[in-house]
């Protein structure tokens, strides 16, 4: 089985996030995708990030209609920071030997592979699928292979759907008092409103 990881924030999830992730199913032939929102991003440490809890059913809110989408709560349930590399070894503990793993990753993150804990390990353990971002630095593979060589072989660049959107507009949208309805799926609009989320 051929599965890929996508792994994220999702503060909140929105309509960008699950056109990369069909895309990125679709061109690379995946049997499934499965959405893991992180506890502790250490990456992005420097900023408040919304309660796993609300992030995690919002993820799930908006992959029920897809039956080759599902959701892990695997870095939610492991205390501490939130590696790639702990939660690649898990799921490669998991589901055996034979299943292929392929993480998807925003360009901003594949350009910060250097920071990553251990990042060759985590190429010895599954594909790395770049996924170009709106607003973000294009993936450049040529100045990251004299700091990983791995990524020769290993990253593969993927063409996906280049929707506009941001989690961080979203949430500055909501605080100015704006209209999601076009940027995120209904339920998890209704979710937002429901629990406050974001409002302040």
């Amino acid at each position: 089985m051929k599965t890929g990881l996508f792994g994220g924030t999702f503060d909140p999830i929105h309509l960008g996030h699950l056109a990369i992730a069909e895309d990125v199913r679709a061109k690379l032939g995946l049997d499934r995708v499965i959405f893991i929102p992180a506890r502790y991003p250490w990456l992005k440490a420097d900023r408040e990030i919304s309660d796993g809890q609300h992030r995690l059913e919002m993820v799930k809110l908006a992959i029920a209609s897809n039956p080759q989408f599902e959701v892990s709560a695997a870095e939610m349930e492991r205390p501490g920071p939130s590696y790639t590399l702990d939660t690649v070894e898990a799921m490669k503990k998991a589901f055996g030997p034979e299943d292929e793993l392929y993480f998807i990753a925003g360009s901003d993150a594949i350009m910060d592979m250097p920071r990553w804990k251990e990042p060759e390990r985590v190429m010895s353990l599954c594909r790395i699928v770049g996924v170009e971002r709106p607003g973000a630095p294009e993936i450049d593979a040529e100045a990251l292979r004299p700091l990983i060589p791995a990524v020769s072989s290993c990253l593969a660049v993927v063409d996906a759907s280049r929707i506009d959107i941001s989690s961080t507009v979203i949430r500055e949208r909501i605080r100015g008092g704006l209209s999601i309805s076009d940027m995120v799926p209904t339920e998890v609009e209704q979710y937002i409103r429901k629990h406050g989320l974001y409002s302040s």
